[in-house]
């Protein structure tokens, strides 16, 4: 009960926050920096996404459909976590059944990027723990069924809430309201089943990758016919483990907002929310190309032909190993 209280506290003043800036003045400065930044990483981001679509050896390996699916969910969120923020940013309400919407996707975007991660992971595990395998196991359905289970587990408790306020509140979708994914939690337990799944998540996620890691280490010590795979394989668990920690940035942001609700002025906050939205939201979505797409060496130069807009021909190797 006491704990149940102290989450109410908190979002209380978490709230309170947004009321203090209703009188205050839109900051032009952030509002257009926060729409360059947004617009330029997705544009990267849908550069890198062309470039995978249109080899149909891109088309055809899981490795690449699941790093197409990264892109393309990384992009989605970034859209939608900066479409909320501006919203909040020029203090405007909107009606809750949009909003609800808006924090479905944004939830369940954030949700799915460790998962996604993981499946990478065990993508990598499979083609050099078991190479005669890897063609039978990582097909290109049971990727797109992998897809599927990772939109699922994404989705699943942002759905949960949304219908048990329908089912509790039927008036509550017509009203109108600062946007915020604490506004959707009407009682203690769903703010409590949302971190608890953010935490079940980044653990499993966590062990899966550490499992893969250390099981491509010891392949990589004892094969030697398959070093110079393993040794790739080796960087990009590497990676992951480095993207899973952007990831645990991304899902604990509510929660450093409320903390920052409860520690700072009303204006120290929302500069520090700013800050907390370039860093933790924004930032981590550029990383995905960059890491995966520029270091691959039969992707980077395709992905550089479309980036300088087809100025110059450019054959890249398909091969993909």
């Amino acid at each position: 009960m006491a704990l149940n209280e102290s989450g109410q506290e908190v979002l209380v003043a978490h709230q309170q926050m947004f009321q203090v800036q209703l009188t205050a003045e839109g900051p032009l400065t952030k509002l257009l920096v926060a729409v360059f930044m947004s617009t330029l990483f997705i544009s990267i981001n849908s550069i890198m996404f062309v470039t995978l679509r249109s080899k149909a050896v891109f088309r055809d390996t899981a490795r690449y459909v699941l790093f197409a699916h990264m892109l393309c969910n990384d992009s989605t969120q970034l859209l939608f976590s900066s479409l909320m923020y501006i919203i909040s940013l020029c203090y405007v309400q909107v009606d809750k059944a949009v909003c609800a919407i808006l924090i479905l996707v944004t939830a369940s975007t954030s949700r799915n990027a460790p998962i996604n991660l993981a499946v990478m992971s065990l993508e990598r595990y499979v083609a050099i723990c078991f190479p005669l395998r890897h063609g039978e196991i990582a097909t290109k359905g049971r990727t797109g069924a992998a897809i599927s289970v990772i939109w699922f587990f994404g989705a699943v408790n942002p759905v949960i809430d949304i219908l048990y306020t329908s089912a509790t509140d039927p008036t509550f979708f017509s009203e109108r309201m600062f946007c915020t994914r604490e506004r959707i939690f009407i009682a203690p337990w769903q703010r409590e089943l949302f971190e608890g799944l953010n935490a079940f998540y980044l653990v499993a996620v966590t062990l899966i990758i550490v499992f893969t890691y250390i099981s491509v280490m010891v392949a990589a010590r004892s094969a030697s016919s398959n070093k110079d795979s393993a040794k790739k394989a080796h960087r990009t668990l590497l990676l992951h483990l480095f993207q899973l920690g952007l990831c645990l940035n991304t899902l604990v942001f509510g929660s450093i907002e409320r903390l920052l609700a409860m520690t700072s002025s009303s204006r120290l906050f929302m500069d520090l929310r700013y800050v907390n939205f370039l860093l933790i939201l924004i930032l981590p979505r550029c990383l995905s190309p960059l890491i995966y797409g520029l270091r691959d060496d039969t992707v980077r130069p395709l992905f550089l032909f479309y980036l300088r807009c087809s100025t110059r021909r450019v054959k890249p190797d398909v091969n993909v190993h």
